[in-house]
């Protein structure tokens, strides 16, 4: 067998493995369980698509315990200052009507800027180099970053997702993670209550990937394959 018999068997082989690992890391109907009652704490992180998305997503986390889902991350899109107030304001309000210490000091939630994966009637011809780039900042802090400290700590036990599209680049992240059998945080993606028809984009290229899908409208079950629906979540 020749050289190039052999260069082009191994590439087969790399490919079928490279294929079974993502097979394998795909989630599966019951691959998502909730954090234990007898957990005391979750690690959140949150993705604020900003405008009507931030104030869904901010409303789904009010509700939350602050007092076990902590330390919270919130995900912000470069340029969005007004998300970063709100996520202020909400802090402030709970940290007021709190009895931790950490809470008051402001100690327990932090917030992330990473670059838009596309921006606002940006055209697709121009789209993927300003989608790598918003990537890697992705993969510097769900992969990168939690190695460089020590003790490592990991990005999250849960990553909530709704809105456009840089939520793809940070669930390609996660599966990086997922792909090297690094710490991975499960994907929870709630689509926004205004898609009361159709899936968005981003709802269409993710039902198939994050761990839960969930929708706000029945109707939405037909389009989205493996959702759920649990009525109005805001």
């Amino acid at each position: 067998m020749g050289p190039f018999h052999v260069s082009v068997c191994v590439t087969a082989l790399l490919i079928l493995a490279v294929c079974t690992r993502i097979y394998y890391i795909l989630p599966r109907s019951k691959s998502f369980r909730r954090p234990s009652k007898s957990s005391k704490h979750c690690k959140l992180a949150v993705f604020l698509g900003s405008g009507g998305h931030t104030s869904e997503m901010l409303a789904l986390v009010s509700s939350l315990d602050f007092n076990r889902y902590v330390p919270r991350t919130y995900i912000i899109s470069e340029g969005d200052t007004l998300s970063e107030r709100k996520v202020a304001m909400l802090e402030a309000a709970k940290a007021a009507n709190s009895e931790s210490d950490m809470a008051k000091n402001g100690e327990i939630y932090s917030i992330l800027t990473i670059p838009r994966a596309r921006k606002v009637h940006q055209s697709l011809l121009t789209t993927p180099p300003t989608a790598i780039v918003s990537l890697l900042h992705c993969v510097y802090y769900v992969t990168i970053k939690q190695y460089q400290q020590t003790p490592c700590p990991y990005f999250a036990d849960v990553l909530v997702l709704n809105g456009p599209g840089t939520c793809l680049t940070l669930c390609l992240a996660v599966y990086l993670n997922k792909f090297l059998g690094l710490s991975a945080p499960k994907m929870l993606y709630v689509e926004s209550f205004a898609r009361v028809k159709t899936l968005s984009v981003s709802g269409k290229l993710l039902h198939s990937l994050v761990d839960r899908f969930i929708v706000q409208w029945p109707q939405l079950l037909k389009h989205s394959g493996r959702g759920e629906f649990h009525g109005w979540l805001i």
